[in-house]
This record gives structure tokens, C-alpha cells and sequence, in this order.
């Protein structure tokens, strides 16, 4: 996966200042058109991930950062694939999760979208966390041949798509 753009480096700092409790995860999707493919950077406070997965597992006791009889990335790439839904050009996409990191009170899921030979229109549901909290926020940053876009999904649309100008 490439590096992402500057503008991940800020979000990354604004992410690790913000005042919690505010329900927000953040998403990057950059569309690589030389390995045609999106880079997909998802950043998720632990607590509000740790209650949401206790709930699902009905494990009360979960730690999330050390589970027990299996692997955060064991219990992620389901919920992921569950929860994030990517369309580009009205064709619905085969996420493949490739791991985390932990950076401060955050996680760093990483996912990618391969054979993406052009992109005019994607579409994303992303609905992580809302049956946890209501009032969560789950913005989507996508940056296209140098343009971004940005998406503030919540429990009330939880779908919203972006436009991007043809090459």
C-alpha cells in the first residue's frame, strides 16, 4: 500500500487530539490508478470498538486489544466486510482486509480494492459502530487523481455516493 497524503497526516493528529467521547471513526479511500486499486485507511477509537464487538461476541469481559482465543484481525475482517460496502460505477466490490495497527487510543484497519481500472462514481455505506451509538459520525475522505471528497455517514444515511470528473 502506498503512503497516504498529507491530508492523512492531519487527520491522524486531529484524530489523537480529539476530545472523546465523540462517536467518529475516519476512512481514506484513495484510488491508485497505477496498481488499480483503492487504499482504503479506516482509524476507530478501541473503546468504541471494544463495547461494539462485546456486544456482538456477547463477551462482556473482551479486551480487544489482547482477545482471547482468537486475533483482532480474526474478529475485524468479518465485521469489516460486514459493516463497509464500497461501489464504483454501480459494480458492488470485493474488500480484501489486510491488518491493523494500533496508534494511540485508535486502531488502523487497512483494506484494499483491487482491478479498479477507472473511477467515475463510488458509493459507500459504512455503518461501523452505529448499533452501538447513535450518534456516531463516520466521515470518508476519497481522494481521486489529487481530488478529495469528503462523506459524513450516520446512522440516519448510512450511504452516500461521490462524483469524480472523467480523465
Amino acid at each position: 500500500m502506498t503512503s497516504f497524503s498529507f491530508l492523512s497526516f492531519v487527520h491522524s493528529m486531529i484524530f489523537s487530539i480529539m476530545l472523546h467521547p465523540l462517536h467518529v471513526s475516519v476512512t481514506e479511500i484513495e484510488f491508485d490508478e497505477k496498481d488499480k486499486a483503492l487504499e482504503i485507511m479506516m482509524r476507530v477509537f478501541v473503546d468504541d470498538l471494544e463495547l461494539t464487538m462485546r456486544q456482538k461476541m456477547n463477551q462482556p469481559e473482551l479486551d480487544i486489544t489482547a482477545p482471547k482465543g482468537t486475533t483482532i484481525d480474526a474478529m475485524m475482517m468479518p465485521y469489516i466486510n460486514d459493516h463497509l460496502k464500497i461501489t464504483v460505477d454501480n459494480k458492488a466490490q470485493k474488500l480484501h482486509y489486510l491488518g491493523h495497527e494500533q496508534e494511540g487510543e485508535a486502531f488502523i484497519f487497512y483494506v484494499e480494492v483491487e482491478n479498479i481500472k477507472k473511477l467515475k462514481t463510488v458509493q459507500v455505506m459504512n455503518n461501523i459502530i452505529m448499533e452501538i451509538h447513535d450518534d456516531q459520525s463516520n466521515l470518508v475522505h476519497v481522494t481521486v487523481r489529487g481530488k478529495v471528497k469528503s462523506l459524513r455517514l450516520t446512522k440516519d444515511q448510512q450511504v452516500n455516493s461521490l462524483t469524480f470528473d472523467a480523465k
